[in-house]
């Protein structure tokens, strides 16, 4: 079983790091998900994800207290925003009325968890 953890604490791992370079792809998480798997396969992964300069913080954070800091929140549901006009500009509607949704459930949420 510890196998399969650490296999998908990798792959969460690696869909949160391409989540870096690319706009609409998140990073934390997914790399709560990989600290999830590790914990539970490989103690020095998941140290090495929760002392990470950049993400390390807002990992133990949600760990912890279940809080996502006000830039991240600024952040993520202007990322979302921004998701929905680019759909809305590139293939329109009414495949846009995805992003919106999306954005319409998950941005209130983000919205209202503690800081």
């Amino acid at each position: 079983m510890r196998r399969l953890y650490f296999a998908a604490g990798l792959f969460f791992f690696a869909l949160g790091a391409a989540g870096i370079p690319l706009p609409l792809l998140p990073t934390v998480p997914f790399w709560l998900l990989a600290a999830f798997f590790f914990a539970r396969s490989n103690k020095a992964w998941e140290e090495r994800l929760l002392n990470h300069k950049q993400f390390g913080p807002q990992i133990r954070d949600w760990q912890t207290r279940r809080a996502i800091g006000r830039r991240a929140k600024v952040l993520a549901i202007g990322s979302m925003a921004a998701g929905v006009a680019f759909t809305w500009a590139t293939i329109g509607f009414p495949w846009a009325w995805i992003s919106v949704a999306v954005l319409a459930t998950t941005g209130p949420w983000i919205a209202t968890r503690p800081e």
